[in-house]
């Protein structure tokens, strides 16, 4: 019994720890199965032998013959055990599945967790391979000088490790989620946008329909009463006409019928005959301007109607950014005045929203020329006005002044005036304006406050300008109501000038507010 098992052992190959298939022999004479040795060596990059480390001198080494004998003489002893033979192949495939996808490690992924090179348990880990090892592995040159610790502490300690390694993650997921909750709110505010927007603009034509129907009613009622007139006149000078046709008729009849007489009673009437021959009545002279004045009805129409529009429509020099505003504020449907709301709004903290100052922007960013506009202020206590740059940052606290991109004007308290320089400038104003003259010349780098009700100048910017700039606006906090009135940007008028010289020349103004 005890020889048969030590034939049985030494008929096994050190790698698959099965009995030899196709026996091969390397120089330092350790045999292996020829797969099991093919296997082994396309993991490595070096070719050694499995059990020594030895380099092997050739790629092909030969067939162990007298081993091979041996092998096929034990499996025909043992021929009559069919279930053992069963259960050897099919050992055989699960151990050459094993090695082809154990790699570098020598890992068999079973139950067992035994080395793939060794048959032996897997009961440490190298520390700088980051590998299961087993006790003969341990003893290897590879390892022989590498740091080892037990399976189980060296996965607790990688656990805590890995665990340490998913919190980064799981933050990153925590943004990624916050991110996309802040997509889906900004997809349902744009649905209320689009609403909102809808409704304004159909109101707007709405009200320019019914200011064109009246038109129309105008136009068409002038063109009816001129018909009108035009009728009556063609009418009575027809029915003037008919009536000195028929007295030339009679006449004629007469005449003719005298003519036809014997010539006595011919001759006693030739004085009457001749006297209704001598007609005095004047010709008839055409209608003049009888015709529908057609070019004053149709000459310039659309000019006309869009000249006399003026009455109706109002230009702002800026229009106001909701998509910059605060979530405290709230802007007129216009979207030219601008106060604080009772409570904050739920909409989206997209980039463009200033998120903690209490402002809002203009929509049309300046690049080149000069502009100008007027903002209202009357009844307010605190306010700020301005421009600044359409790069600064809109979130967090801002300084207000040139240093971080503003050009402001600003009031506190009532009565404290200053220009947002660094640091702020108390100014000393003759009155309280009702209004604020704002002038932002680009090109010579200035942005210049005037009182508008006599221009007196309030204070002067002077920079270089080196990227487009936004108005600025901030309404400041209500104060318990105090400050609860609106900044509202004032129209201005526009006016059309014809004849410039001696060219016709149309001219659209704008420089005066209303």
């Amino acid at each position: 019994m005890a020889a048969t098992w030590t034939l049985e052992d030494d008929m096994s190959c050190p790698v698959c720890c099965d009995v030899f298939t196709d026996p091969v022999v390397l120089g330092c004479s350790h045999s292996f199965c020829r797969s099991c040795l093919d296997n082994y060596w396309n993991t490595q990059v070096i070719k050694k032998c499995p059990v020594c480390r030895l380099h092997s001198l050739t790629d092909a080494p030969p067939s162990n013959l007298a081993l091979r004998n041996i092998v096929e003489t034990f499996a025909r002893e043992r021929s009559h055990n069919t279930t053992k033979q069963e259960e050897t192949r099919k050992g055989e495939k699960e151990s050459q599945g094993r090695r082809e996808s154990g790699g570098r490690s020598g890992l068999v992924r079973d139950g067992d967790e035994r080395c793939s090179l060794h048959g032996k348990r897997l009961l440490l880990f190298c520390v700088e391979d980051q590998e299961a090892l087993c006790a003969v592995c341990q003893t290897s040159r590879r390892h022989r000088s590498h740091q080892l610790c037990p399976v189980d502490e060296a996965a607790q300690e990688l656990k805590e490790e890995v665990k340490a390694s998913i919190i980064p993650l799981r933050r990153k997921l925590e943004t990624f989620q916050k991110l996309k909750e802040d997509c889906m709110k900004t997809a349902e505010h744009i649905k209320s946008q689009v609403k909102q927007t809808e409704r304004k603009i159909r109101d707007e034509f709405v009200e320019l329909h019914h200011f064109l129907r009246l038109e129309e009613v105008v136009r068409l009622s002038a063109l009816s009463e001129e018909v009108e007139m035009k009728t009556v006149i063609m009418t009575e000078k027809i029915e003037h006409l008919a009536k000195k046709m028929t007295s030339l008729t009679s006449n004629i009849r007469e005449i003719e019928q005298n003519i036809e007489a014997n010539d006595l009673q011919f001759l006693q009437a030739y004085k009457n005959n001749k006297a209704r021959a001598n007609c005095t009545l004047q010709d008839p002279e055409p209608v003049s301007g009888a015709l529908i004045d057609v070019a004053q009805h149709l000459g310039n129409l659309r000019f006309k109607i869009w000249e006399k529009m003026q009455e109706k429509v109002q230009y702002t020099p800026v229009t106001l950014d909701p998509n910059t505003a605060a979530p405290w504020l709230s802007l007129s449907d216009d979207l030219t005045s601008v106060c604080v709301s009772g409570e904050k709004s739920h909409i989206p903290n997209n980039p463009e929203r200033c998120d903690t100052c209490v402002c809002v922007l203009g929509a049309d960013p300046f690049s080149s020329g000069s502009h100008c506009w007027e903002v209202e202020v009357a009844g307010k206590t605190r306010w700020d006005l301005g421009v600044l740059r359409e790069s600064v940052r809109r979130k967090g606290v801002l300084s207000v002044n040139p240093v971080h991109g503003f050009w402001a004007l600003s009031l506190r308290d009532g009565g404290q005036y200053s220009a947002c320089t660094m640091p702020w400038t108390r100014l000393t104003l003759k009155r309280r304006p009702r209004r604020v003259r704002v002038c932002l010349d680009y090109d010579a780098g200035e942005v210049t406050f005037y009182d508008p009700t006599d221009m007196s100048l309030i204070y002067t910017f002077r920079d270089k300008f080196k990227e487009p700039l936004l108005p600025y606006l901030c309404p400041c906090v209500s104060d318990s109501g105090r400050n609860a009135e609106p900044l509202k940007i004032c129209p201005a008028k526009v006016s059309l000038v014809h004849d410039v010289g001696d060219c016709h020349v149309l001219t659209l103004v704008r420089g005066h507010f209303l």
